[in-house]
This record gives C-alpha cells, sequence and structure tokens, in this order.
C-alpha cells in the first residue's frame, strides 16, 4: 500500500481532471459530433488538449480575446514582423528562426498568426506565452516578492478631516483592489508557503510580461562576424521584428467578458483617465499592478507635487492680489502717472540719433502692472517659497518611504534590471575579466575604447549649450535692432505731449522678443533630444542605470541653459551694464545695450516666464494629447483594409503609439523643468504655482489618457524612488533661494525703495514723496557726443536716466553718487541675511522631519518579523513532516525485515 496522504492527492486530481472533462464534454455535445464518451479513460486524458483546440473555432473567436486560439493560455507578449524584399530577407528570416527556437527552448510557448489572418494581410504575429514553470523560475531569478500570508496590520488611510474629502475619494475596490499580504521573495522550493489559489492568476500581468521581456532581451538569435548575437532591442534596431509589447487587459471603453480575467484597463479609464475625474485622487495601487513600480511612482511623485503647488498657489494668488488692490495706492506709480509729476520730467533717448526725448508718464500703465509683481509682498513670497520647497522635499521622502513599505520595496537595491549588462554592452564588448564582486567572468570595454566616445559626448554638449547662448545672444541683437523703430515711432512728440500708453518700447520689444525665443527654445530642443540619446549610446553604458543617468545629466544641462538663460539674462544681467548718457555701453561696438523701464527690469522678466512657461505647458499638453491620437487614427485607417477579417487584439495594440523606454524620461524632465520655473524665479512671478497647478491638474489626466487609450502597455519594471531626478531636484532648490535673493535685491525695485524711506526721505507725513525724482539722475544734454544727440533738436537743457549718478554741476560729475553705494551696500546685506535665514530654517525643518516616518518604521519591523516567523515555521514543520515521514519507511522497513525473517523461519 502506497502513503495515504499520496494516495488522497492523487485522488483529488482525479477528481479535477474529471470535471474538467465533463465541462469539455457538454460543450463538445452541443457544437460538434465529436463525442468521446465512449472511449477508455486514459484515452480521453490523452485527447483532452485536442478536443479544446477542435471545439474554438476561428470565425468564433471574440476580437477581445487575449488568448492563444486554444482559448486557454493567456497572451503575456507579441512580436510583429512584415516579410521584407531586400536583400536582408534572408538574413532575418534566420535570425527570426533562431531567436524563435531558442526561446521555445527557455520553455516559452509561441503561436504564429499567419499575414493571411491580419487585418493589413502583410504582417505576422508572434504570441508568447510564458507556463507556469517558466514564470517560478524567473520570478526566482528575478527576486519577485508574493503574498504568503494576509497582513493584521491595519492600513494608513485615516488623514484628519478625511470626512470632508469624500468627494474626492475613489471606491475602495479601486484604491485598494487587492488585501494586504506579508510576502517575501518567490523561490520554486517553497511553492507550499505561498497563497497559490489559481496559478493562472498567481502572477500578476505586470509580473508576467516583465518575465517575459527579460527572457527576450536576453536570449541568443545566432553568431555574426564572431560574436554572440542576442536581445530583441537588437532585433528590433535591425527591423528583423517591427515591435515587441505587451498586451493590454481589453478594451479600455468596455469591461471584458468571460473568459478574459478582470480588465483592468477599463477601471483605470474609468477612475483614472476621464478629465471630468481631475478633482479626484488617483487609483495608486491599480496604476503599479497594471503598469509596474516605475510609472506607479512617477504619478505618485506627479500627484504629490501638485497637492503641495496646490498651497504654494494659494499664497502666491494671495500676493498678487494685495498688489492688484495695492496698485492705486502706489506712490511710485503715482508719481510717475501725475502730469507734474511724471509728466514734467523728461527722459534721455532710449537709442541713439533716431530716438527722441520721451515723458516719464508714458509708462504710466507700465509702472502700475509693474507694482502687481513687485510690492511688500514680493519678499515675504520669495521667503515662503524657500520654506515650501523644503517641506515639499521632506514630505516627498517621507511619502516615498511609506510607498516603499506599501509596494514591497523596502529591501530593492535597484532592480536586477537596473543593475544587470545592457544587451548592447554585452554585444560590443570582445573583453572579458572577472567581477570583483562575483567572480564571474563578464564584458569588460577598456577605457582607452570610451575616451574617444566621451570626448566626443563633452564636444557635443558643448557645442549645443554654447549654440543656445548664440541664439540667445542674436534674440538679443534682434531686440537691440529693433527697438529703435519702435522708439522712433512711439516715442516720438507725442509722447512729449502728455500720451499714456501700456506698450512701451521696453514692454513691445519684450513682447516680441520672448515669443521669438520661445520658437528657438522649441527648435533646439526637438534636435537635441535626438543627438543627446544617439551620443549616449555610442558611449556603450555598462547598465541601464548608467544609460538613463548619463542622458539625463545631458539632457538637463542642456534644457537648463536653454530654457532658463534667457530668464537669468533679464533678471541678471540686462540694464546693469547700460552706462549712462554720454558714455553708453555698446554689444560688438555695433548696438546699445538695453535698458530697463523705469520701474525696474521685473515686468520685462515676468513677461519672459509668462511666455515661455506658458508656452511650453500649452504645446506640450497639445503634442501629447494631439500627437499620438492622429497618429492612431491615421494608423488604424490604413490598416482597416479587409473589414471582413478579425480585428484581433494583438492587431489593436499594434496600431497604438510606442510609450518607448524614455517616455517617462521626458515625462520626469518636464516636471523638473516646470519646478525650476516655480521657484528659480518666483519671486519676481507670483502665479507661477497657480500656472503650474492648473498644468498639472490637466497633466495628470492627459498622461492617464494617453497612457491608457493610445498608447501600447509599456512593459513592467520596478523603481524605488524617481532616482537622479531627486538630486537635481535638491540642487535646484538649493539654487532658487540665491536666485529668488538676487531678483528682489538686482531685479526688484524694493531695495532702492527701503534706501530712500530710511535714509534719504525728508518727509515724515509721506516718506516714499520724491522717491521718483530722487531715483533719476541728471545729464547735460550738450555732453551728447554728436554720434549718440538725437536728430531733432529741443529747447531742453537736461535729460533724466535711471541711476544714482553725481549731477552736472559736480566736480565729480556722472561718478556714482553717495546713494549708488549705500543701495548697493544694502542690496548685499539684504541677500546675505535672506539667504542665511531662509537656509536656517531649511536646514531645521529638514532636521524635524524624518526621512521615514515613525509608523512606517513600526509597520516594517512588524512585516519582518512575521515574515521570519512565518518562513521559520514553514521551514519547521517540512522538517517535522520529512522526519515523520523517515520515520513512517524506517517502521515499513522493520516490519519488511520482520515478515521476511518469519517467513524465512516458516519455510524452514
Amino acid at each position: 500500500m502506497g502513503d495515504p496522504d499520496v494516495l488522497e492527492m492523487v485522488q483529488e486530481e482525479e477528481r479535477r481532471a474529471g470535471s474538467e472533462e465533463r465541462f469539455f464534454e457538454d460543450l463538445s455535445s452541443r457544437e460538434s459530433s465529436f463525442l468521446i464518451s465512449e472511449e477508455p479513460r486514459s484515452a480521453k486524458r490523452y485527447n483532452l488538449f485536442l478536443r479544446r483546440r477542435l471545439m474554438f473555432k476561428k470565425d468564433e473567436q471574440s476580437k477581445d480575446s487575449i488568448f492563444f486560439r486554444d482559448g486557454i493560455r493567456q497572451i503575456d507578449f507579441v512580436l510583429s514582423y512584415v516579410d521584407d524584399i531586400k536583400k536582408e530577407a534572408e538574413l532575418k528570416a534566420e535570425r527570426r528562426k533562431e531567436f524563435e527556437q531558442n526561446l521555445r527552448k527557455t520553455g516559452l510557448e509561441l503561436e504564429i498568426e499567419d499575414k493571411m489572418n491580419s487585418e493589413d494581410g502583410k504582417t505576422y504575429f508572434v504570441k508568447i506565452h510564458a507556463p507556469w514553470e517558466v514564470l517560478v523560475t524567473y520570478a526566482e531569478v528575478l527576486g519577485i516578492k508574493m503574498p504568503i500570508k494576509e497582513s493584521d496590520i491595519p492600513r494608513a488611510d485615516k488623514i484628519p478631516f478625511s470626512c470632508m474629502l469624500g468627494p474626492l475619494k475613489l471606491p475602495r475596490n479601486v484604491k485598494h483592489p487587492h488585501a494586504e499580504y506579508f510576502t517575501a521573495q518567490f523561490t520554486r522550493h517553497r511553492q507550499e508557503l505561498f497563497l497559490i489559489e489559481d496559478e493562472s492568476s498567481f502572477f500578476p500581468s505586470s509580473s508576467r510580461n516583465r518575465i517575459v521581456y527579460y527572457i527576450l532581451s536576453r536570449c541568443p538569435f545566432g553568431i555574426e562576424d564572431g560574436k554572440k548575437r542576442f536581445g530583441i532591442e537588437r532585433l528590433l534596431n535591425s527591423h528583423t521584428y517591427s515591435s515587441a509589447f505587451p498586451l493590454h487587459d481589453g478594451q479600455y471603453w468596455k469591461p471584458s467578458e468571460p473568459p478574459n480575467p478582470v480588465n483592468e484597463r477599463y477601471t483605470l479609464c474609468q477612475n483614472w483617465a476621464r478629465f471630468s475625474y481631475f478633482y479626484k485622487e488617483q487609483p495608486f495601487n491599480l496604476i503599479r499592478d497594471y503598469y509596474g513600480e516605475k510609472i506607479g511612482i512617477y504619478f505618485v511623485f506627479l500627484g504629490f507635487y501638485t497637492e503641495m503647488l496646490f498651497f504654494a498657489a494659494i499664497v502666491g494668488l494671495a500676493c498678487f492680489i494685495y498688489g492688484l488692490l495695492s496698485m492705486h495706492d502706489n506712490s511710485s506709480s503715482t508719481e510717475i502717472c501725475d502730469p507734474e509729476i511724471g509728466g514734467q520730467i523728461i527722459m534721455c533717448p532710449l537709442c541713439d540719433v533716431m530716438c527722441d526725448y520721451w515723458r516719464l508718464n508714458s509708462t504710466c500703465l507700465a509702472s502700475k502692472f509693474s507694482h502687481l509683481f513687485d510690492n511688500e509682498s514680493t519678499v515675504f513670497f520669495a521667503i515662503f517659497m524657500g520654506i515650501w520647497v523644503t517641506l515639499f522635499l521632506e514630505f516627498w521622502k517621507q511619502r516615498q518611504a511609506r510607498l516603499e513599505y506599501e509596494w514591497d520595496l523596502v529591501d530593492f537595491e535597484e532592480e536586477q534590471q537596473q543593475l544587470q549588462l545592457r544587451p548592447e554592452f554585452e554585444a560590443m564588448c570582445t573583453h572579458r575579466k572577472i567581477n570583483a564582486v562575483t567572480k564571474e567572468m563578464e564584458p569588460y570595454l577598456p577605457l582607452c575604447s570610451r575616451i574617444p566616445w566621451y570626448f566626443l559626448s563633452g564636444a557635443t554638449v558643448t557645442l549645443w549649450m554654447s549654440l543656445v547662448i548664440a541664439c540667445m545672444v542674436a534674440v538679443i541683437v534682434y531686440r537691440l535692432s529693433v527697438f529703435a523703430t519702435f522708439a522712433s515711432f512711439m516715442e516720438s512728440e507725442a509722447s512729449l505731449k502728455h500720451v499714456r500708453s501700456f506698450l512701451t518700447p521696453q514692454i513691445t520689444t519684450s513682447l516680441t522678443g520672448s515669443c521669438l525665443n520661445f520658437i528657438v527654445i522649441l527648435i533646439l530642443n526637438f534636435f537635441y533630444e535626438r543627438i543627446s540619446a544617439w551620443i549616449t549610446k555610442m558611449e556603450i553604458p555598462r547598465t541601464h542605470q548608467e544609460y538613463e543617468s548619463s542622458l539625463t545629466l545631458k539632457m538637463f544641462l542642456f534644457q537648463f541653459v536653454n530654457f532658463y538663460s534667457s530668464c537669468f539674462y533679464v533678471a541678471f544681467f540686462k540694464g546693469k551694464f547700460v552706462g549712462y548718457p554720454g558714455k553708453y555701453t555698446y554689444l560688438f561696438n555695433v548696438w546699445r545695450s538695453e535698458e530697463c523701464d523705469p520701474g525696474g527690469c521685473l515686468v520685462e522678466l515676468t513677461t519672459q516666464l509668462t511666455i515661455i512657461m506658458t508656452g511650453k505647458q500649452v504645446f506640450g499638453n497639445i503634442k501629447e494629447a494631439i500627437y499620438p491620437f492622429v497618429l492612431n487614427w491615421w494608423r488604424r485607417r490604413k490598416a482597416r483594409t479587409n473589414s471582413e477579417k478579425l480585428y484581433s487584439r494583438w492587431e489593436q495594440d499594434h496600431d497604438l503609439e510606442t510609450f518607448g523606454s524614455l517616455g517617462l524620461f521626458y515625462e520626469y524632465l518636464e516636471t523638473v523643468i516646470q519646478f525650476g520655473f516655480v521657484t528659480l524665479f518666483v519671486a519676481s512671478f507670483p502665479l507661477a504655482p497657480l500656472l503650474a497647478l492648473l498644468n498639472n491638474i490637466i497633466e495628470i489626466r492627459v498622461d492617464a489618457w494617453k497612457l491608457t487609450t493610445q498608447y501600447r502597455r509599456p512593459v513592467a519594471a520596478k523603481a524605488h524612488s524617481i532616482g537622479v531626478w531627486q538630486d537635481i531636484l535638491y540642487g535646484m532648490a538649493v539654487l532658487s533661494v540665491a536666485t529668488n535673493a538676487f531678483i528682489v535685491a538686482f531685479t526688484s525695485d524694493m531695495i532702492p525703495r527701503l534706501v530712500y524711506y530710511y535714509a534719504y526721505s525728508k518727509n515724515a507725513i509721506q516718506p516714499m514723496k520724491g522717491y521718483v525724482n530722487n531715483s533719476l539722475s541728471i545729464f547735460l544734454i550738450a555732453d551728447f557726443p554728436n554720434h549718440t544727440v538725437p536728430s531733432e533738436k529741443r529747447d531742453f537743457t537736461t535729460c533724466r536716466y535711471r541711476d544714482y549718478r553725481n549731477p552736472p554741476d559736480h566736480e565729480d560729475k556722472y561718478f556714482h553718487s553717495m546713494q549708488y553705494w549705500h543701495v548697493l551696500a544694502a542690496k548685499m546685506t539684504f541677500i546675505i541675511i535672506m539667504e542665511h535665514v531662509v537656509f536656517l530654517m531649511k536646514f531645521l525643518l529638514a532636521w524635524m522631519i524624518p526621512d521615514v516616518p515613525k509608523d512606517v518604521v513600526e509597520r516594517i519591523k512588524r512585516e519582518k518579523l512575521m515574515t521570519v516567523k512565518i518562513l521559520h515555521d514553514f521551514e519547521l514543520n517540512k522538517l517535522k513532516e520529512n522526519l515523520r515521514m523517515n520515520s513512517s519507511d524506517f517502521a515499513k522497513h522493520l516490519i519488511i525485515q520482520e515478515n521476511k525473517v518469519h517467513l524465512a523461519k516458516s519455510a524452514t
């Protein structure tokens, strides 16, 4: 007799097989005469798979099916290719044959759809299924964590005033689609430990496609030129295959029908990708389950950043409203607009020869507009944003730590996909050396082979950054060239007759120059993206992490210069080196340096920021939404030439846009550049956080919509943080403190007003009265050189210009006055004080706020303790079972020996 436990397992398997047979016999009796009930049981079991295939008819297959033709094996990945009529057709066919044979050797199951069955009549599809044995093997290799017991730790969902946030919440089954579990790294030898209810659904689809892609990326397809060639990426680059992608769960506009599994794509589309749900929270756990942790953590970061922007936007809007309400009480603009004050002040020409004198009150509206962004609240908002950015980064570290616990990433050290060698690196390397850590031979590329590409890479980045600077100088030359034209007809005799206009030559030139600069930025960005990706590939980075880090550095340096250089110019250089009438500074000895408006350059900086920031965000959202939609529509229109054929799931996904391995990279880059606009120059534009908030609310839904409906499903990947972007954000946060301090000190008119208020005002009742006259120096018209004096003669003897210089009757005429040095000292003092105050508060907040919340630390300890206990109990029970079985076998052995002895004695 056999062991009772083993017999029980066999009987249970017999019952399960019998129930399956009865189910398929009932189905077959309705459709065909292939009844084989008379056959012996062994023949039935032998032909079970055959009967399933016979029952499944091609013309009855649903276009939403995600299974092989047998209707049982789920499609985990799809490859496609078309016949090539060129010379390399045979080589590509041989590569595909070898590649697919090697895939089958790894255990993957393949099914090929002939081109005659495809909608366009020319595309072959290779459907791939990973059976259970392959999944468990590579789940162990990749260290995938799977559930071992339902968690007894309650969810940390309760937050203060949560009842008031009810309309923002998602249904619980969407927010938390699965229960919480204690998990452990999967291993084949402990399968009994894991909660395996159904092998077909135990591994989520994101894990399945990650495992298959891991195999595809390392599967060889032959030896060429004495080198072993492998990897699906190389086959895609050589156009041996035209695409490789995992399937979506089903249609995004309707739920799936049995036998298809639950359509998570539809759930995401209904609860995440709808624009009418802009006020709702995001289903982060569902995003992670469907797209993987790497994409999931991006949306967590974008959502958290948007939530924090809400507070900055409220404070910025309050500062703007304060400037709006106090605009009419501003003494500076009042004096400028007063016909008896500003109307009597004759200003020096804005350009040589062609420009005429003009009256100060012609800039009345511009001075009022300047007060909206240059008022007492500017200093407060600059300090507030310095604190806000610190709180944002510190709270993000906490949110990230909580996410690592919730998504089983606590012990995650960079995913194997990131640390393992890139297939391109392995293919290009001819040298090998022993790895000091693993003590195994691995591909090695000598430094001498990399140096030329490093030099080329550095030279390319430097060249393009220089090109950006050159384009910025070209825009400056454009502004200087057209400035005289604007000034000649806008500041003519009309200005001397007290005509007020908002479109001063400075504002008009700034508007057109900013628009031109934005167009140049987009053009340069378009070309540089492609060049930087090519250069990074030529460097042959060793790992995926090195590849992304190298590309990130190149792209960020370029875009930093590309988007911010014009803002830095207006904020810190324009109007600072103008000189004075009679001794102006010239660019290339031809064009006179640009001057700021009498109210300062802050208005022009605000204009520049508004055009570039708003234009970039609007252009980006339109491109992200319209571009894939139009391409997909056109691709479907071209493909649907044979309407009588089945437009299958793999064909539908094949006609979608590819998200690409760098799709997420560009999303991060866009967000970080926006973060720079919000922090680096926010002292000049308090509405920047509000614009960023409105953009991000739309951005989240646009990204969700395009990922869910317009793009093929990306291959799932793991990540425990936002990576190198976090270091970039920290660097920009530190830089923002300095830039905002310098903007308040040197670009705004705040410090000169304060110096006048406390040191030079002679009116105790109205301390700011006379400030405008005090801030303008006097120039004797007779001192104009012949090449700069206006062509039209006037009866004025003096004109005014913005600076602190001695008058013509002073012994040191036109030299800086004592007030200039007082103002300069005050500016430097303000910068030092503001930076030290903000940095001190940043360090205190960083020290007070722990990186990992206390409750998360306790939860991590609890889970580790329970995991160890569960594993210990499992191994202990397994040991006892082995001992029990061994003792049982030993007892049987003794009984057999005794029986033999007894029989021998009886025979004797």
